[in-house]
C-alpha cells in the first residue's frame, strides 16, 4: 500500500501513532447510522463496523435492565480518539453511553497504515 501524502497545511498521521479499536452501543439503527455517519464525516475513524443487534443486559439506576443494542466497533489513532469520544457523546442518546477503546497490540501493516492514513480529523476550518 501506497500512501500519498498530504497537502501542505492538512492534518498527517504520524507514521507510528497508535491505531485504537473503539467501541459503543446504540439502541436502535437509526441511531446507529446518524453517530456513524457524524464519526466518518468528521474523518475521526477510518472505518466504523454497525454489527448485528445484539442483546444487551446491565445494570442503571439500580434495576437490572435488558435492551437490543446496535454495536459499533470503530477504528482510530490514539490522536483522535478524543475527538471520536466527543462526537460520540454529542451524538449518543444515552445519558452514560459505553465508549471503551483499546490499542491494538498487532495488525496487517499495510491495514494499519490505511488506518492511520484515512483518520485525518476534522478540516482545518479556511
Amino acid at each position: 500500500m501506497t500512501v500519498t501524502p498530504a497537502p501542505s497545511g492538512t492534518a498527517q498521521p504520524a507514521p507510528f501513532e497508535a491505531v485504537w479499536m473503539a467501541m459503543t452501543n446504540l439502541p436502535d439503527e437509526p441511531s446507529a447510522i446518524r453517530v456513524t455517519q457524524a464519526i466518518l464525516s468528521a474523518r475521526v475513524a477510518a472505518c466504523v463496523n454497525r454489527l448485528a443487534p445484539c442483546q444487551s443486559e446491565y445494570w442503571w439506576q439500580g434495576k437490572l435492565e435488558q435492551a437490543q443494542e446496535w454495536p459499533l466497533l470503530i477504528k482510530t489513532t490514539a490522536g483522535q480518539y478524543a475527538a471520536l469520544e466527543a462526537i460520540i457523546r454529542a451524538e449518543h442518546p444515552y445519558d452514560v453511553p459505553e465508549v471503551v477503546a483499546w490499542p491494538l497490540q498487532a495488525g496487517l501493516p499495510a491495514y494499519l497504515g490505511w488506518v492511520r492514513a484515512e483518520t485525518t480529523g476534522p478540516a482545518p476550518r479556511t
